[in-house]
């Protein structure tokens, strides 16, 4: 890289055959009302015209510089990508999203005046490709409707908290604690939940600054390391740390849902240590599990929720807190 001066802000997008897009992405990076950063832009083994389009663009702009990186795979790439930024702060784009002109200036901004946060999202607006996915359009409402560092930490795992394409931070949080992992993972997901683990405070501007595309292409379509199994897992491990430092009771934990899939995704916790008390159904059928009616007074246990279906969460959630169960002390959502 250069030796000149560095840049307040690295912007790190990763691209793998993405002749359609690219250079949509690039130029509304390019037209952001911030101009103080450099565009790291790596080529992961694209076999279209996606490089040209990057080698064009690249002669007008010199902001603009292509690094290669010949390990398949968005984590190698992005990982290509942090170890090259030279920025204060990094920022992540993907190849396929736009985003608004001013969300840069607006990131950066907030970071500035708020010292006490590390990393920053935004909403997004979904735009669909194909015939729209109800499951993605209901994890974007989601996502968009909580913004405080409080409210990432009680929802940190039922899904992804920060929509990844969204994301800037400040470089500190690579510099300590690494950048994305390569495994059988979602690897965005992972990132965020080891850096909420080490105290990383994460917020979102309540504003729609990136246009989110939704392509059949998508990883999270196509790679299985974004299968439901896969972020099980991956919350298991850190929600053993989170419970080390949060559940009064720990490791003891009950689980609201007693269906096969749960009681299935349950032994990941138990692989981590947690000890399953019991289980909680809605029905007073199963013999083996509490009727969620004939729980007993806060405090005696800690429950996790792992119900996946629409909208149970959210009715659980309502039912414990009639019985003055606290989030977070008493009781916690995952999936």
């Amino acid at each position: 890289m250069s030796s000149e001066t560095k840049p307040e802000l690295s912007v790190v997008l990763p691209f793998f055959n993405a002749e359609k897009t690219l250079k949509a992405a690039i130029k509304s990076i390019l037209d952001q009302t911030f101009w103080d950063f450099e565009l790291l832009l790596i080529n992961n083994k694209s076999t279209d015209a996606s490089l040209q389009i990057a080698k064009t663009l690249s002669k007008a702009d010199r902001r603009i510089h292509i690094l290669n990186e010949s390990k398949a795979g968005v984590a190698n790439a992005m990982n290509c990508g942090l170890k090259n930024a030279r920025g204060r702060f990094i920022s992540r784009m993907d190849a396929d999203d736009v985003a608004h002109p001013e969300k840069l200036q607006k990131q950066y901004n907030y970071l500035e005046n708020n010292r006490s946060i590390d990393f920053l999202g935004c909403e997004v607006e979904y735009v669909p490709h194909i015939a729209e996915n109800k499951g993605f359009r209901r994890f974007v409402d989601w996502a968009n409707s909580f913004h405080t560092t409080d409210e990432i930490e009680l929802k940190q795992f039922i899904e992804i908290p920060v929509i990844n394409p969204t994301i800037f931070f400040r470089r500190e949080l690579f510099d300590k604690y690494g950048g994305c992992r390569d495994g059988n993972f979602p690897e965005d997901y992972e990132m965020q939940l080891r850096y909420l683990s080490h105290g990383a405070k994460l917020a979102k501007l309540p504003e729609k600054l990136l246009e989110w595309h939704d392509y059949s292409t998508r990883l999270t379509r196509t790679d299985e390391r974004y299968s439901t199994e896969a972020f099980f897992q991956t919350k298991a491990f850190y929600f053993k740390q989170w419970s080390e430092q949060h559940n009064p009771l720990h490791p003891n934990i009950w689980i609201w849902g007693a269906g096969r899939k749960t009681r299935q995704r349950s032994a990941f916790l138990q692989e981590h240590g947690l000890n399953i008390e019991g289980y909680i159904d809605i029905k007073k059928t199963k013999p083996d599990a509490i009727f969620y009616q004939d729980l007993p007074q806060h405090g005696r246990l800690f429950i996790v929720s792992m119900v996946t279906n629409t909208g149970a969460g959210e009715k659980i959630r309502a039912f414990l807190q009639e019985r003055n169960y606290v989030e977070g002390n008493d009781f916690i959502l995952m999936g």
